[in-house]
């Protein structure tokens, strides 16, 4: 069975004022997205599903979409503040969308086979996603047995200010015991990758070191645990207004629980994305020369 490729994004419009200006870096005017896709179709994915908010559907589907057709199955599913579980009533006043794993779980009935769930507008590479395809095709005898895309962290950096990593510690076998999201991760004077810690001390980062980078595998079970946890999290917060349901909150419970184990992937694929307006210019570059030197065609689709 073909796994399932589950595309995040619902933030789209928001973030980019309308699907219009859904910014083209590559030298066609491709997005960010054509490359996974691309990347997804040839590391043997059988479907795409996207997740976004259905008042830019029309809009998704004429401009995306239209484009895959032919290539791959695509579905869209909706992500809304008001699509929670039976009981749970959104809050008259929340603007803000329930977080990643609230996204997740807006697949339940889409997907019924193993996932890679990733952000719309963040670059893998194809390494990344050669190397989760083969970790979900193989035979799985338990739930909760998942895994994820540890990108080595010196392969994630942008030279235009600090970054926010969820940095890894994983056991000796190789699977995930801890995520801790360290906001104002950059280089110091020397090159050196650095962060502060909780204490003000300021620490450094071998280049190596594991960081998720939103690119994670499960199988449908995960659905249901995530529905769980969603409940859990609703009692305790669903009135504080910026509060969100993200995806290591979820798997930290489960493997705290011992309900499930995540493997930590190692690629060496390079990450990049534009979180500043200055690493536009850059990514630019990059796909110039990603189509240059061979590793795109000169159309992806």
């Amino acid at each position: 069975m073909k796994p399932t490729l589950f595309v995040l994004a619902a933030g789209m419009g928001s973030r980019y004022g309308g699907l219009k200006q859904l910014d083209g870096l590559g030298p066609h005017g491709e997005t960010i997205m054509d490359y996974s896709i691309y990347d997804a179709i040839h590391a043997g994915f059988g479907k795409v599903v996207f997740v976004i908010r259905k008042d830019f559907e029309k809009d998704f589907r004429e401009i995306i979409l239209s484009k895959y057709e032919g290539h791959i199955p695509v579905e869209v599913v909706f992500q809304a503040l008001d699509n929670l579980p039976e009981g749970y009533t959104c809050p008259a006043d929340r603007t803000k969308p329930w977080g990643t794993n609230h996204a997740v779980l807006m697949g339940k009935d889409a997907i019924n086979e193993p996932f890679a769930v990733i952000n719309a507008d963040d670059f893998y590479g194809r390494n990344a996603f050669e190397v989760i395809a083969k970790e979900l095709t193989r035979p799985r005898e338990r739930k909760g047995d998942y895994c994820m895309v540890g990108f080595r962290v010196g392969n994630t950096m942008t030279e235009n200010g600090s970054v926010a990593r969820g940095v890894c510690s994983t056991s000796a076998d190789g699977h995930l015991t801890s995520v801790v999201e360290r906001t104002a991760i950059s280089y110091d004077k020397d090159g050196k990758i650095v962060f502060t810690d909780e204490n003000g001390v300021e620490q450094t980062l071998d280049p190596a070191t594991p960081v998720s980078m939103n690119l994670w595998g499960f199988t449908p079970d995960y659905f249901d645990y995530s529905e769980r946890e969603f409940k859990k999290f609703l009692d305790k917060d669903i009135n504080t207004p910026k509060s969100e349901f993200f995806i290591p909150l979820a798997i930290d419970t489960l493997i705290r629980n011992g309900e499930a184990t995540v493997k930590v992937l190692d690629t060496d694929s390079r990450w990049f994305g534009v979180t500043y307006a200055a690493d536009r210019p850059g990514v630019v570059e990059k796909f110039a020369k990603l189509h240059a030197d061979g590793t795109y065609p000169e159309k992806l689709f």
